[in-house]
């Protein structure tokens, strides 16, 4: 480790005792919340560091052994064992550090407004997008996440032409921003008599959502119109004009809602979804503007870009992105295994940020 790495380990040990201190006092709610979170964030890092102290204080104690001419020679034996250990785990530890040091993606702690859509493939592309919500609706009750549907427009034999859903729990975005893109099926639609596999696709877009103080849209930048709520989420609303647009006029960003009976709820809907986009696009833009680093992401985020197949004939799902094929394509729907490919493609993308770091 590097002299300014120890410099940065005395200060987050200072800084960790400093908050403590901050937590013992009489505050605020907002700076209860303000100083645990920060407290909470740091505590990884804290317990890698006082670890690599710990072990490093026991390497010189041995070298010093080691080194003491007197000592032993079985007494030397079990110290140069000891020692390779302790070296071994020392790398290990030093690692971790390396991964809690990366800069950290601001929005990963932030929970998400995801879309689901069909894209080609008609009416089996439209049962596949269904899967998809379900697969990340038992993915998120898994890690006890919460979710809520925002806007659905039902496919004509089931499944979802588009489905737009809040997910709400801790780090949300952190594990689910690498599925953005466009997941692909193959199989044997029920309504194929001759038996022959189909492939068709789906479209997901995982966007941030983010407080109102991040994304300010003022009045004079959006167009609201009313109308007469229609189709299936709005047959019983549709004696009023309870249906919401909101135009963004500066980004041209359009968002419709009309699943609620009251126009104040389908409006705040809609404005949540309308701030998570402009939210996404301005990601979206700094992300073009650090262009050079594509190469160390595991994925752009590209809602065009091909990033899976879920291949029922042969019971696999493979990941283009890392080339990762697992064989287990009902658990992976059930959301058991999907937490395997979050956290290979987790794995991945810290890996590339080391190597730039280096």
């Amino acid at each position: 480790m590097t002299s300014f790495s120890l410099d940065k380990f005395e200060n987050t040990l200072k800084r960790s005792e400093e908050l403590e201190k901050h937590l013992n006092e009489e505050l605020t709610s907002d700076q209860y919340v303000k100083f645990s979170k920060e407290y909470s964030e740091i505590q990884p890092l804290v317990t890698e560091i006082s670890e690599w102290k710990k072990i490093s204080k026991e390497i010189s104690d041995l070298e010093i052994l080691l080194e003491d001419k007197n000592s032993e020679k079985e007494m030397k034996e079990l110290a140069e064992e000891e020692f390779e250990k302790l070296m071994n785990h020392l790398s290990k530890v030093e690692e971790n550090i390396k991964l809690l040091l990366l800069p950290k993606d601001k929005a990963d702690s932030k929970d998400v407004i995801l879309e689901i859509r069909a894209g080609t493939g008609g009416d089996e592309a439209a049962i596949f997008a269904g899967d998809l919500f379900r697969m990340y609706q038992r993915f998120a009750d898994l890690n006890k996440w919460k979710t809520q549907i925002m806007t659905l427009s039902d496919g004509d034999v089931g499944g979802y032409k588009e489905i737009i859903f809040s997910i709400s729990g801790e780090n949300v975005f952190s594990k689910l921003k690498f599925e953005s893109g466009v997941h692909r099926v193959q199989r044997v639609p029920a309504t194929e008599s001759s038996g022959r596999v189909h492939t068709s696709a789906a479209t997901v877009a995982v966007l941030p959502e983010p407080e109102d103080v991040e994304i300010a849209v003022e009045d004079k930048d959006i167009r609201i119109d009313v109308f007469r709520a229609s189709g299936p989420g709005g047959q019983s609303v549709n004696t009023t004009d309870s249906a919401v647009r909101i135009t963004h006029l500066p980004s041209g960003i359009v968002v419709s809602q009309q699943d609620e009976k009251s126009q104040h709820k389908n409006k705040a809907k809609a404005m949540k979804i309308l701030r998570a986009r402009l939210y996404e696009s301005e990601r979206e833009k700094q992300r073009e503007e650090r262009a050079a680093d594509r190469r160390f992401q595991v994925g752009s985020g590209d809602r065009s870009e091909r990033i899976r197949t879920y291949n029922y004939p042969q019971g696999r799902v493979t990941d283009h992105r890392i080339n990762l094929t697992l064989h287990k394509l009902e658990s992976v729907l059930e959301g058991q295994e999907l937490v395997g490919l979050v956290e290979a493609l987790i794995s991945e993308d810290n890996s590339r940020h080391l190597l730039k770091e280096e």
